[in-house]
């Protein structure tokens, strides 16, 4: 019951803060590009989307610093067998990703806020582009470190310990590198989606023909655009990604397509209804996409989940390596399925708004509800593709390694239920005033900028130090 909790505690936590980080990484970059546009055109309309967009970006930023505070005293709490024997390997990534990504951020954040009107604008313009760096950077070294557990690298065992032998290994991951890619192009469109829906609903409540309406469709078209080339990119990630997870963890392969024996030219399951060892109802499938996806090859041979656990066993020894079945496939789907949706909106806004027919935006009804309720799109994809990697690596903590059952702390099962509780109940609160604080914020009017009206938001952005 205890591992249970913990491993409850744990996915809690990380979900949590994962709402925030793709969403702070994404926006950094798009207000970045909205004030570059403002400076390169000398345009008033950009200046204002920067400084609005600005706000929504100060907001999350600080919340997902709080939260991630609290995942890295998770560890400590739960999971003190494992941070011994991974301390050695997560020390120098990690310490990098502090004082070099975290220090970034939370400098340049500062001179972002209090250096307008104040820096040349050329400099001002500098100061957010180093903080959008800083927070890439930042997920750059935390997945390095995340990556090692999906495919340790550049250490030796030493006393019970993985010991650091190759730094350089360890940062040139080939997993960390995919997972990058993959996970800085979500962010992307997790705040390109994010911007969308806020304009489209800001726009329908202006008065047609207003400099408010006109702003905000213009940022509309600007979303759709960065949607679009975000998500398509997106998922060519995570097809490089695929093939490393069939080299490096061909049993998350399996599981994500429940295929339990080794098959050449396999098909891949787009919708299983029923049993999902074989016994289903209806299935719909495409053929050889699977070999496709994990080689490239129309016939390559992709391990199945029997074949691979015996090969565990021989390997480990007895036991069972084989995930949650139902979680990795379901959850793989929803991912995709949230992503393709994404690329549908996103495409359907370009059409409407090609040419100067920018007002067909704001006049199409079902287009603004459908992009409103498409902002938790990108937060259904990156929870699914979170809880899918962590959980298609199980039984192992750190893969082939330590076991998930051997990395947890000898604590009580009554102290891990009361830590829980409290984080719920916590980051509920939490949630909530993250959720009012943006719903505030994305009320104000583009002219609510500057002055004591801006000072007081830079306030709030206190959080960040």
């Amino acid at each position: 019951m205890q591992l249970l909790l913990a491993r409850w505690e744990f996915s809690v936590v990380t979900v949590f803060h994962f709402l925030f980080v793709p969403l702070t990484i994404g926006l950094g970059f798009l207000v970045a590009v909205m004030q570059t546009l403002a400076h390169r055109r000398r345009d008033p309309v950009w200046d204002k989307l920067s400084r609005f967009y600005g706000r929504l970006f100060l907001i999350e930023m600080a919340v997902g610093i709080v939260t991630g505070i609290t995942l890295e005293f998770q560890f400590g709490l739960n999971w003190s067998a494992y941070s011994v024997f991974v301390g050695n390997i997560f020390g120098a990534p990690l310490a990098i990703e502090a004082l070099l990504a975290f220090f970034m951020e939370s400098t340049f954040i500062g001179l972002w806020i209090f250096g307008r009107d104040r820096l040349p604008a050329r400099v001002h313009l500098a100061t957010i582009w180093m903080v959008s760096l800083g927070t890439v950077l930042s997920a750059f070294f935390i997945l390095a470190a995340n990556s090692w557990m999906q495919h340790p690298v550049g250490y030796k065992l030493l006393h019970g310990q993985a010991v650091l032998t190759n730094f350089w290994a360890v940062l040139g991951n080939p997993v960390a590198l995919g997972a990058f890619a993959h996970t800085v192009l979500g962010a992307l469109a997790t705040a390109s989606v994010f911007v969308l829906g806020i304009s489209i609903w800001r726009a329908k409540r202006e008065p047609a023909g207003s400099e408010q309406r006109s702003a905000f469709l213009r940022a509309t078209r600007f979303a759709s655009f960065f949607t679009l080339g975000a998500t398509v990119l997106t998922a060519i990630a995570g097809d490089t990604q695929a093939r490393l997870m069939d080299v490096y963890q061909p049993m998350k392969m399996a599981a994500a397509e429940a295929l339990y024996n080794t098959k050449s030219g396999a098909s891949f399951s787009i919708l299983t209804i029923g049993n999902l060892k074989g016994q289903s109802t209806f299935q719909i499938r495409i053929p050889h996409l699977l070999s496709l996806i994990a080689d490239l090859s129309w016939s390559g041979q992709v391990k199945g989940i029997n074949n691979l656990q015996a090969t565990d066993v021989a390997k480990y020894g007895h036991g069972s390596y084989t995930p949650v079945i139902p979680l990795t496939y379901w959850s793989f789907r929803t991912m995709v399925g949230a992503g393709i949706l994404m690329i549908l909106l996103s495409a359907w806004g370009l059409w409407l708004c090609r040419g100067d027919a920018a007002e067909r935006l704001a006049e199409h009804r079902l287009f603004g509800r459908l992009a409103l309720w498409g902002m938790v799109l990108p937060f259904i994809a990156n929870t699914t593709g979170w809880i899918f990697t962590e959980a298609g690596r199980q039984p192992w903590i750190v893969f082939g390694l330590m076991t998930t059952a051997k990395g947890v702390s000898s604590t009580t099962t009554a102290d891990v239920a009361f830590t829980l509780v409290v984080f719920i109940l916590v980051y509920g609160i939490v949630g909530a005033v993250d959720a009012w604080l943006l719903v505030r914020a994305a009320g104000h009017s583009l002219d609510e900028t500057g002055g004591e009206d801006e000072f007081e938001d830079a306030e709030l952005a206190g959080l960040v130090y």
